[in-house]
């Protein structure tokens, strides 16, 4: 089979370094179709784990260390022992939301709708073509990236602040803040439309430890509102809730 793509070529080739292939996980009990189905991902740029059945894929999906989980599960549901379904179960009831494709022969709607509702994110029946699944695997991997990236992204109004880096951008430009004011805004961002009082402000973002004037509170917000309000004076974003703190939003 010819690879859908050869991305990995083209960007050495530019001089670019590829960056590392997606690890996916293959968990099918017939041993051809899970051969074939980790050949044709191979061969698409994948790095492949196959397993045949479903507490072996389990202990595969603990046993990830930091920074090196699986992308993306292909999962057949018809599995000894643990079944497709219950692997699904406890993958999502622990909190991990790596992609499932499932593969499976059940065709009715009711096997989809179940499939789906116990935490699969697509469906693709037996049998199917190749280049169905490649694409298939494409798409949610996109999707998974795509979800990833606005995770990483606090959004509201004309404000955008970029945890992970540390900066905050004000209608397409980027605001100077003092660690103090970030922490302030990224408490703020994070928890859109909670009231703090001061005292609660300072906690969580001078520390339990600090005894200073409360007052320095209201004068990094007046800052913020300098750096973030269209009008400071009447301020949209950090807003005051008299008698009792600061909201924003």
């Amino acid at each position: 089979m010819t690879p859908l793509c050869d991305q990995d070529a083209a960007d050495t080739d530019n001089g670019v370094m590829p960056l590392p292939p997606p690890a996916l996980l293959v968990v099918e009990d017939d041993d051809t179709i899970r051969e074939t189905i980790r050949d044709v991902l191979v061969l698409e740029g994948f790095e492949v784990t196959a397993c045949g059945n479903g507490r072996e894929a389990l202990r595969c999906l603990q046993d990830c260390a930091p920074g090196e989980e699986f992308a993306l599960v292909v999962l057949d549901l018809m599995l000894p022992g643990m079944g497709g379904l219950d692997l699904c179960r406890q993958l999502r009831a622990a909190g991990n939301h790596t992609p499932i494709l499932v593969v499976s022969a059940r065709d009715s709607e009711t096997d989809r709708v179940l499939g789906l509702e116990v935490g699969a994110d697509d469906y693709l029946i037996k049998p199917f073509g190749m280049r169905e699944l490649v694409a298939r695997c494409r798409a949610l991997l996109r999707r998974s990236r795509s979800a990833e990236a606005s995770a990483k992204v606090l959004q509201h109004a004309n404000l955008r602040l970029y945890p992970e880096e540390c900066r905050v951008i004000r209608d397409g430009l980027e605001v100077n803040l003092s660690p103090k004011e970030y922490r302030l805004l990224e408490l703020f961002m994070q928890h859109p439309r909670r009231v703090w009082s001061r005292d609660k402000l300072l906690e969580r973002v001078w520390g339990y430890d600090y005894f200073g004037d409360s007052k320095t509170v209201d004068v990094h917000i007046r800052w913020l509102r300098e750096k973030l309000e269209a009008n400071p004076s009447a301020p949209e974003h950090l807003v005051t809730v008299r008698g009792f703190g600061y909201r924003f939003g």
